[in-house]
């Protein structure tokens, strides 16, 4: 079981996180989640999710049961915003330009940011999975910025070597390279042979 931190930004690609939860949640995985103000409207835009209910809730209704926390991405004082949290990885997935830019430049205006940057400080884990096209030279210079410190950039790009045949089996292999990366086994996506 490891203990991962989960977070949403406002970039479409909802279908991306909510795979990945529902993954490392059947595996009885820790999971400290944040979720974006922009993601929350991008989450009932793009999945229909009834959103009439605190994040909390609404997520537990439509995830399977697990050991799930969840914080307010306001709240800069929370534990995930200190190097003495200790977590296996830190996945923003989607994850938007604004975020990336902001981590790059360690702003750390919000508890996703912080957090961030707090892993990067730490040396630890941090995964993004941007979600963006076409792309500017800012947001590549960016992410190479992250890259030369570490950061496992994952561009939610599937591929067709494993001939999808539905939107979840492109879903399925964005967020099984994000497990690959963790060196989580799986097989929700068929490998190359």
């Amino acid at each position: 079981m490891g203990k991962y931190i989960v977070a949403i930004s406002g970039a479409s690609g909802a279908a991306y996180a909510i795979k990945l939860l529902r993954e490392l949640l059947v595996r009885d995985n820790e999971l400290h989640v944040l979720v974006s103000e922009p993601a929350w409207l991008v989450i009932k835009h793009e999945l229909g999710w009834d959103l009439n209910d605190s994040v909390e809730k609404t997520f537990r209704n439509y995830l399977p049961e697990g050991n799930m926390y969840f914080y307010d991405n306001n709240d800069i004082a929370a534990p995930l915003a200190s190097g003495s949290f200790i977590t296996d990885a830190m996945m923003i997935i989607p994850c938007s330009m604004a975020c990336v830019s902001g981590i790059a430049a360690g702003s750390a205006r919000n508890l996703m940011e912080r957090t961030a940057d707090v892993m990067l400080k730490e040396k630890r884990p941090l995964i993004l999975v941007p979600r963006e096209t076409p792309l500017n030279s800012i947001h590549l210079r960016n992410m190479l910025s992250l890259s030369d410190l570490g950061v496992h950039i994952i561009p939610a790009m599937p591929a067709f070597y494993h001939k999808p045949e539905t939107v979840e089996d492109m879903v399925n292999f964005v967020v099984g390279k994000v497990m690959d990366s963790l060196n989580i086994s799986h097989n929700i996506f068929n490998r190359y042979e």
